[in-house]
């Protein structure tokens, strides 16, 4: 276990690891600007968020600084920014006056389990010495599209939409998260491989 905790911080201290950092502490600031009805500070905050996760791995490419602890970092820093949207989301839609979007509001359940068993799988991972895949495609994609999802329906969505003067249709809001959540099942399935490939050769002695 310290061999693999020293192993996971060596070479820690990178601005793309920073940013990751920031992305989870900017977290609580979403939910508490969010509850506290200042809509527009927490949507800017989580276009901010989004900002950081698109840069921090772009500089970790482009100058070398891809470490084992941010391949651990940044998607955790996702996952915890993603279950965070999806409670406040679900409790928004359940509070809802409209009734379309009170009875849609459990697909935000689809978001919060994955995100949990993604936040899980990965820590046993991570205990056992094996080491949680890095975002392939399907994950990047689903991520990019989870954020632009979220943001449009906090500013656009029906009863709860900062900007009053342009509402989104029930329909075209419940498409655009459907769409979100097939997405974030396909990322969830494209990890699979890679962690069973992990689990037999650690059982066959690899």
């Amino acid at each position: 276990m310290k061999s693999n905790i020293k192993e996971l911080f060596a070479g820690c201290l990178t601005i793309p690891n920073l940013l990751s950092v920031i992305r989870i502490a900017l977290i609580p600031v979403f939910g508490v600007l969010y509850y506290q009805g200042n809509i527009l500070w927490a949507v800017i905050v989580l276009f901010i968020s989004g900002l950081t996760d698109f840069f921090d791995g772009k500089i970790a490419r482009k100058f070398n600084q891809i470490s084992a602890l941010g391949k651990v970092l940044d998607p955790v820093a996702d996952k915890l920014t993603q279950i965070t949207i999806a409670i406040v989301l679900y409790l928004t839609f359940s509070e809802s006056a409209n009734e379309t979007i009170k009875a849609f509001s459990w697909v935000f359940l689809i978001f919060l389990i994955k995100e949990v068993l993604m936040v899980i799988g990965g820590g046993l991972m991570i205990a056992f010495g094996l080491r949680p895949s890095a975002a392939e495609m399907p994950g990047k994609i689903a991520t990019f599209v989870f954020y632009a999802v979220m943001i449009i329906i906090i500013a656009f969505g029906p009863d709860i939409g900062l900007v009053k003067a342009f509402v989104l249709p029930d329909w075209f809001m419940i498409i655009l998260v459907c769409i979100s959540a097939v997405l974030t099942l396909v990322a969830f399935c494209s990890y699979l491989p890679d962690t069973f490939r992990q689990v037999k050769e650690r059982k066959s002695g690899k």
